[in-house]
């Protein structure tokens, strides 16, 4: 008998034995252009739903003319941008590096000596934003038995990419004052658009800062709980108390081990993507199995580019088996799949999926 994604949603959030579990997984260009030629689907085809793996409606609000606008030009008058760069909404220069999916970035506020130059930048203002066209994406997804995410992203992520890595970690000892004015800025606009994204009605937020290396966090446990902590929690019970049936879900690569209680405390019900290489899924579903559920959990360091299928079909068995006994657990590769991943890799990983039941 098949399950709807959001029938299994909701009963894995309950932590509620059910049949089927969530699956899912993303890819870089090539490999999904090579995915599509296996199975046969054509340059525009699903491959999650051709595969049977779930994959959640994402909705956020939509700039209208009435949003304003930034110009960030300045901030790169002085030097000669390449060739197919761009410009993101935090006022970021991403220069593609010609390496799988990534970007090289520079940070508008890179050369900033003082808290006004920083006060002078243009953050991003919740102003003028269509919140109608969510709500009704949201009634359409779930009338078809869909999950619906509501994508907010980062704080710390955004913060350091306008200030820069190295500056922005000195200023959390040396100027925490220009954290402070970063962080409040990108916090009142997070919480407007999570809270807009609560009122349309969705599951879950997507939410998350990379905090940590693969060994520890980046910096002490002390400035998380300053800077990064509070604000998180008042964003995530200010859209609780809107929509209490709301899910949060947080992510962070590398070994947070040292902030999972504190983000539980804090609201987080979902936690992706607990890298084996680094964190013991069998650890943390031990210790907090009860209060969170888990997302992820399969190594992109390991087992999918570098193990066989049937090495790949007993990891998803051996974590379903050991971690999915009240049903709260979501599997996913930790990462985007890159194009090192053997196609066999991606249909076995699916295919063990399926046999815990088909979620539609």
């Amino acid at each position: 008998m098949a399950i709807t994604q959001l029938e299994c949603f909701r009963a894995t959030v309950r932590h509620e034995t059910h049949e089927g579990v969530l699956a899912h997984a993303s890819y870089t260009p090539d490999l999904a252009r090579r995915l599509r030629e296996r199975l046969a689907i054509g340059p525009e085809g699903d491959i999650s739903a051709t595969l049977g793996l779930y994959a959640p409606t994402m909705v956020q609000p939509a700039p209208t003319a009435a949003t304003p606008q930034r110009d960030f030009s300045r901030y790169y008058a002085d030097m000669e941008i390449p060739a197919g760069s761009r410009i993101n909404e935090m006022g970021t220069l991403c220069v593609p590096v010609g390496f799988y999916h990534f970007d090289s970035m520079v940070s508008p506020l890179r050369n900033a000596a003082s808290l006004d130059e920083i006060r002078d930048f243009p953050f991003p203002v919740y102003e003028g934003y269509d919140e109608e066209q969510m709500a009704a994406r949201v009634r359409d997804a779930h009338g078809r038995g869909r999950v619906v995410a509501g994508m907010i992203g980062h704080i710390f992520e955004n913060a350091w990419q306008i200030r820069g890595m190295e500056p922005f970690l000195m200023d959390m000892v040396a100027a925490p004052e220009n954290c402070e004015y970063i962080f409040d800025r990108l916090y009142e606009y997070q919480k407007a658009r999570a809270c807009a994204e609560a009122r349309a009605g969705v599951d879950y937020l997507h939410t998350g800062d990379d905090v940590a290396t693969q060994q520890s966090m980046m910096f002490g446990v002390d400035l998380w709980r300053r800077f990064i902590k509070p604000r998180w929690a008042d964003i995530y019970a200010s859209a609780k108390a809107l929509n209490p049936e709301l899910r949060i879900w947080y992510h962070s690569d590398g070994n947070i081990i040292d902030i999972i209680p504190e983000l539980i405390e804090i609201g987080v019900d979902i936690l992706n993507p607990i890298q084996p290489e680094c964190l013991d899924p069998f650890t943390v579903g031990g210790r907090w199995g009860d209060r969170l559920v888990l997302d992820g959990c399969i190594g992109t360091q390991s087992v999918m580019p570098f193990g066989t299928a049937q090495e790949v079909r007993d990891t998803v068995r051996r974590l379903v088996d050991g971690l999915g006994g009240d049903g709260a657990l979501m599997l996913a590769p930790t990462h985007i799949l890159e194009p090192d991943v053997p196609i066999e890799n991606v249909i076995a990983y699916a295919e063990a999926a399926r046999e815990y039941g088909d979620v539609v």
